[in-house]
């Protein structure tokens, strides 16, 4: 109930943040629209006072004409006659001069390319004056001023903050799905390795009784390896959720220690090669999660073999890295799933959780600041996987 409750109230916040982000658009855009109207009836004002100063006596005071036409050069604005001949200019980045033939060719073509922006931009304002022997015509192309240029680009920037409102929403969404998530496998684990743990200690005390029994010695040898092997699984699941301790070892030793259990216990079929460099390579590693990550990919070898095949493991090294690779003879990865098989839940097989590779890629890359790739594939050839540690 308590988690209904919570995810209503997300929404529900989630969902006022839209209407409240998208009033806030609308509310700019309707403002940006007044605004641009109102800027043009200022321009219509200032060709209204030009053309008034036509119409007045020389005696006539022009005062407040000279007040509004100061007050507007704020805007760039060009003034042409009726020839299309510029004849003013205001705020165009180019010097004031007596008349536009006075100017260099450079700036001429400046005052050009103003003029047919203004011309695209916003509609010009004609003013004229018919006096008793002279007849004047003249229009005024303008640009938006500053302050309006700038808000031109207010809605888009709301958008987009609209749009990282959603992407930051959806991140959220997923971040916690994935926690969740995390929690559960996590706790499955732990409890995983809890449950392990009782009939571990039993075994152990069986196999003391039947060593009181005479039993033959080997049989009892093989038993120990297998309660063994089960401590250490129960210790695997144990660390996950945890940051595990690193310690140093000798890689060579301990990929050559945990391949050795899977070789007893497989098919006769399989045949094992173990290659290396050195004899003694040495990385910081945690011991039982470097294990199940070899484990793993030969798991994942011998499954794709179906249990017939050869199998080569071999140890490099280079100035800085040890590589582990790890090379089947079975059916191969196709090229259009291996971008895919380091996914949790991604599985080829019909039984299986999909998560071994995942986990493998977790405690070599997360853990042990490594790398585990797909170093070569080829279908019915075989794989090979390469995993590289940091050397000491």
């Amino acid at each position: 109930m308590t988690t209904s409750k919570s995810k209503l109230l997300r929404g529900i916040g989630i969902g006022g943040s839209f209407v409240i982000v998208s009033l806030i658009l609308w509310n700019t855009y309707v403002f940006f629209q007044k605004f641009k109207s109102e800027e043009r009836q200022k321009m219509e004002i200032l060709g209204q006072v030009y053309e008034s100063l036509g119409n007045l006596d020389l005696d006539a005071d022009i005062r407040l004409e000279t007040y509004i036409i100061e007050k507007f050069t704020y805007v760039p604005m060009i003034i042409v006659n009726q020839h299309g001949t510029i004849i003013n200019w205001n705020r165009t980045g180019v010097r004031p001069m007596s008349n536009f033939d006075s100017l260099s060719v450079k700036e001429q073509a400046v005052l050009r390319d103003k003029l047919l922006l203004m011309k695209g931009q916003n509609k010009p304002i004609p003013f004229s004056y018919h006096g008793p022997n002279t007849s004047i015509e003249q229009t005024v192309y303008y640009q938006d001023s500053e302050l309006l240029a700038k808000l031109k680009y207010y809605p888009i920037a709301l958008i987009l903050i609209l749009l990282l409102f959603v992407l930051v929403t959806l991140f959220y969404f997923r971040s916690v799905k994935s926690a969740e998530n995390n929690r559960l496998w996590t706790g499955m684990a732990k409890e995983t390795a809890h449950q392990i743990g009782t009939p571990l200690s039993s075994l152990l005390g069986w196999i003391e009784l039947l060593r009181l029994e005479n039993v033959d010695e080997n049989y009892i040898v093989e038993i120990e390896k297998d309660v063994n092997r089960l401590n250490v699984i129960a210790e695997r699941f144990s660390k996950i959720g945890s940051m595990p301790i690193l310690q140093k070892y000798n890689i060579v030793f301990e990929t050559r220690n945990a391949i050795s259990y899977l070789k007893s216990r497989n098919s006769k079929q399989i045949k094992f090669n173990f290659n290396n460099q050195a004899t003694v390579l040495y990385s910081n590693i945690n011991l039982q999660l470097f294990g199940w990550v070899i484990e793993n990919l030969v798991k994942n070898a011998i499954d794709s073999m179906k249990g017939k095949g050869e199998l080569n493991i071999e140890i490099k090294e280079d100035l800085k890295n040890i590589h582990i690779l790890i090379s089947d003879t079975g059916k191969g990865i196709p090229k259009n799933i291996r971008s895919q098989i380091f996914d949790p839940g991604f599985t080829t097989k019909k039984r299986g959780w999909g998560l071994g590779l995942s986990l493998s890629r977790r405690i070599v890359e997360e853990y042990h600041k490594g790398e585990i790739y797909v170093k070569s594939s080829e279908i019915n050839k075989g794989t090979t996987f390469c995993v590289t540690l940091k050397k000491l």
